[in-house]
């Protein structure tokens, strides 16, 4: 079973791993960022509600998206991106030259709202954005294939993981049970999806296979995220950590302008 690391009122989301191995992760409805650490965590921004997802920044400061796309760094936080009609920005990943890939909000999950067609936007080194995928209901889970060419999105309104690549569009995997929110990618290929409401995460292989699902104590399981062989797992109220079999990817860092 998955090991309890650290537990709080609230939807821990957005797990994302530093250098030195600490891991960051949001609070979506109870606000913040944190860093755990040495079997603590400490808070590393405040308040902040809506953070789907966080991506660390070459500079040394943090992405992370909400309302709008911002910047933080020394305790102040600098907006870079919004777009006109989202009610916000979701979860987050990073390509191979330091591009943000960024799922963006165009209803509002908590007021019940239904989900209609959104996209996906990059931000590239040079700070040009454009669309890298469209006509996705509720994009959520972002992560790149070992070819660094295929980008999975969790497509959270139909249960389903599609692959983009050259921009065409495939259905890769659907969910065994419950939704697909968050997301990350081992060396072998194989996709891990956090199952939401189904109290799982699943492993598809490379070729969208189901490999396997792992039951966790009740709760909604949001997001996961590797450190070699070590899966964090966020969910409602905790995070946990869970040894597998595969090595996770690493996730670049981002080099987009800050300003």
């Amino acid at each position: 079973m998955p090991a309890e690391l650290y537990s709080a009122p609230g939807l821990l989301e957005a797990p994302v791993l530093e250098a030195d191995g600490s891991v960051l992760f949001s609070n979506v409805t109870g606000g913040g960022v944190f860093r755990y650490s040495d079997g603590r965590a400490a808070t590393v921004i405040e308040s902040r509600r809506g953070i789907g997802g966080l991506a660390v920044h070459a500079n040394g400061g943090l992405l992370l998206t909400g309302r709008d796309v911002s910047y933080a760094e020394g305790g102040g936080l600098r907006p870079i991106l919004t777009v006109d009609g989202a009610t916000g920005f979701n979860d987050v990943t990073v390509g191979a030259d330091g591009s943000l890939y960024v799922g963006v909000l165009r209803h509002n999950p908590q007021r019940g709202e239904p989900a209609g067609p959104s996209e996906v936007l990059r931000i590239d080194p040079d700070g040009v954005v454009s669309t890298a995928a469209a006509d996705i209901r509720w994009p959520n889970g972002l992560g790149f294939a070992p070819d660094e060419e295929t980008l999975y999105v969790c497509e959270f309104a139909e249960s389903r993981v599609l692959a983009v690549r050259d921009g065409e569009i495939r259905v890769f995997a659907t969910a065994p049970r419950g939704e697909c929110d968050g997301l990350a990618v081992d060396v072998d290929g194989g996709v891990w999806v956090a199952l939401g409401s189904a109290s799982a995460i699943a492993r598809f292989d490379s070729d969208g296979t189901l490999d396997t699902v792992i039951d966790l104590p009740d709760g909604f399981v949001s997001s996961v995220a590797f450190d070699r062989n070590t899966l964090y797992i966020t969910s409602a109220g905790r995070l946990l950590s869970h040894t597998v079999e595969q090595a996770g990817l690493p996730i670049p860092v981002a080099r987009i302008p800050t300003s």
